[in-house]
């Protein structure tokens, strides 16, 4: 596969989640499996941000630091509400909705900010080719990671108890 720009591949994942959010919330879907697919993919692509990129960004003048570190910030907080989500019994009752309210709230306010901040400082400021190179880390990252199950309750916990 060739490498790819790391914005697009972000992107990608964003538009993902979505979909997976919006599955979560359809009675006619396997939420079961739209939770388990979620899970994996939400902390695939925040761990692999925290390892691959954001501190790549931090070597830019022109991109935020504290936009980095508030997004990362942002990762905890919807780690926690993703916890709280696999931790409900039953998929279908009030806790689910309850729960799986705070996940939308808190991963759509990430992506929409990381979209609107670091996604477009990366955009205008960093060269195509390490943009390219920052994408293949990412993706290496991100497939290591749903490999080894890292959307597991257990290491979902792990990750939130710190």
């Amino acid at each position: 596969m060739a490498t790819r720009d790391v914005v697009e591949l972000i992107l990608e994942d964003h538009r993902t989640m979505e979909d997976l959010l919006r599955r979560m919330r359809s009675i006619e879907a396997d939420r079961a499996e739209a939770l388990r697919e979620f899970s994996g993919l939400l902390i695939a692509h925040g761990e692999a941000e925290e390892a691959e990129v954001y501190p790549a960004l931090k070597r830019y003048k022109k991109i935020d630091d504290e936009e980095v570190e508030h997004g990362s910030e942002e990762h905890t907080e919807g780690n926690k509400a993703l916890l709280a989500l696999l931790e409900v019994d039953d998929l279908g009752g009030d806790e689910w909705d309850e729960k799986l309210e705070n996940l939308v709230e808190a991963v759509n306010h990430h992506l929409d900010e990381e979209e609107r901040t670091l996604l477009n400082e990366t955009r205008r400021n960093v060269p195509d080719e390490r943009r390219a190179e920052l994408g293949e880390a990412f993706r290496r990252e991100r497939a290591d990671l749903l490999a080894s199950d890292c959307g597991a309750v257990e290491n979902v916990r792990r990750l939130v108890k710190g």
